[in-house]
């Protein structure tokens, strides 16, 4: 099966199953390598070959003059490309929600879904082509006008994380391409391989309409790769999904030489459920926000803080959820939740047991590695739920894994101090049929974070919507409403249709 997903992706094999680099005008003779295991079987699915310093400098190279040519198509037949790009994710959108859901882990459904999402704003970017409006402003100056226009920027380097492999990228690599930038890609090391199927697909489009394929490339590695992008005064827009400890170390490498900058880091997400909310609503947002992903979004729900009147009843209803989820291979649909994405992954969520029962948590749900029916990696672990202090400092810290503290409250406002009582402000929720609770929520004096929902639980976001959050989130925006204005350069044009130079401010020189 996973070969004819590699066929059907334009994945090339050479030297006993070595994946070959993606731009031809390299001889790739290459020691370094990653190897892609699937965290589902602990299977190596294929290596990879790292990008040199010297591929690296090539391939800014070949951006840049890629650029030139680029930013002079016209915004809506750059837009055209993005259809078409969009038209054959949906002939194969079976096969790279496979390749997703066995590199990554998610289940099959989240994994599909991830390619929907990149389906979904091609459609957003094509309709933008149109829509890259500017303004024009009154001059206080007789016979002169102002206006307002955007200009594409240049290169965008895109780092994304492990967690959505292609989803984040075509969040930013749709809406850059169609203002006119061309990108660099440096994808999560665990995950390469869906990058490079990601890059295929759009290399055949860009092919059969002539393009330059410069105008998007990968590059494959650890850290070391992304800091030469980071660090890299021809790349002028660096957008980073991942860690609160990355995204630092991205904003000083950028921030020294001036260059602009998204940071999409880590989310502590808690979602309120007040005595007046729908309690079939809140047990469906609040189990599938826990354990989707594995508990692996960024946007997963990790607090759930609920008003002491309803606490028992609804911890019940919970317990008795959790004895439901289908824990297993994330190909199998009847599974809810997949593996954890390594090793690693696994000792920080046992690492995190141990500290909750340190800060006197008591488990609803027991946690530990998930060890119910034979499976074929040890980085399953059960989803599991504490009843803890909301002052404990594990429940402050995010765990990239299926682990909901439980919270109780007494008023709304003890509730909405507990919300935003983390330093992550990415999403977060209120279940409640109460207007004033709802409507307080969104308000100033409500959530502190970038995205705050009603009725709906932590986890997923509308292309739509620009997404992002707050605080040591970042505060970047991606995807949709104007967030297309971040990937241009803002230019402000004063043009004079009269005889006279008549100064700003009254200002006047005689000679």
């Amino acid at each position: 099966m996973t070969k004819n997903i590699f066929e059907a992706l334009g994945i090339r094999e050479k030297n006993g199953g070595t994946i070959i680099g993606l731009r031809e005008s390299f001889d790739n003779k290459k020691i370094k390598e990653i190897s892609s295991f699937s965290p589902a079987n602990n299977r190596k699915l294929a290596d990879v070959t790292i990008t040199s310093r010297e591929e690296f400098n090539q391939t800014i190279f070949e951006a840049r003059k890629a650029f030139k040519e680029w930013r002079k198509v016209p915004p809506p037949q750059r837009g055209d490309i993005i259809r078409q790009y969009g038209d054959i994710l949906r002939k194969h959108k079976s096969e790279l929600g496979q390749l997703v859901s066995r590199e990554m882990g998610k289940s099959l459904q989240e994994g599909k879904g991830e390619v929907q999402e990149m389906i979904d704003i091609c459609d957003y970017a094509v309709g933008l082509s149109r829509q890259l409006y500017g303004k024009t402003i009154a001059s206080e100056r007789p016979n002169h006008h102002m206006l307002e226009r955007w200009h594409p920027l240049g290169i965008v380097g895109i780092i994304s994380a492990f967690n959505f492999p292609v989803a984040v990228w075509s969040w930013n690599a749709m809406i850059a391409l169609v203002c006119g930038n061309v990108c660099v890609w440096k994808p999560s090391e665990k995950t390469p391989l869906c990058a490079i199927a990601c890059q295929n697909l759009l290399v055949r489009i860009l092919r059969e309409n002539g393009i330059n394929t410069a105008i998007s490339s990968v590059i494959n590695g650890d850290r070391t790769v992304g800091n030469w992008m980071t660090s890299d005064p021809a790349v002028n827009l660096v957008s980073a999904t991942g860690s609160i400890r990355m995204g630092r170390e991205v904003a000083v490498e950028v921030g020294k030489r001036l260059g602009k900058l998204i940071l999409e880091l880590g989310g502590n997400n808690a979602m309120i459920i007040s005595p007046q909310a729908n309690m079939d609503l809140a047990l469906n947002a609040s189990v599938f926000g826990a354990i989707g992903t594995a508990g692996q979004r960024c946007t997963s729900t990790r607090r759930l803080i609920i008003h002491d009147s309803i606490y028992d009843d609804f911890v019940d209803k919970l317990k008795n959820a959790y004895k439901q989820i289908n824990v297993g291979d994330p190909l199998d649909e009847d599974n809810h939740m997949g593996p954890l994405i390594d090793q690693d992954a696994v000792d920080n969520y046992l690492s995190a047991l141990n500290q909750i029962r340190k800060e006197g948590g008591k488990f609803i749900v027991e946690g530990g590695l998930y060890t119910e029916k034979k499976l074929e990696s040890n980085f399953y672990v059960k989803p599991c739920v504490a009843e803890i202090s909301p002052d404990a400092n594990i429940v402050r810290e995010e765990t990239f894994a299926p682990i909901l503290y439980v919270l109780r409250y007494n008023t709304f406002e003890e509730a909405l101090t507990i919300q935003n009582s983390t330093s992550q402000g990415l999403s977060s929720s209120i279940i409640t049929e109460n207007v004033r609770e709802a409507e307080y929520f969104i308000s100033s004096e409500g959530s502190d974070c970038g995205i705050a929902n009603v009725n709906i639980g932590t986890s997923g976001a509308e292309i739509g919507g620009a997404f992002g959050g707050e605080k040591d989130t970042g505060g970047g925006r991606e995807s949709g409403s104007d967030a297309w204005k971040v990937y241009m350069r803002r230019q402000t044009i004063t043009i004079n249709f009269g005889s006279d130079i008549p100064l700003a401010q009254g200002i006047s020189f005689d000679f």
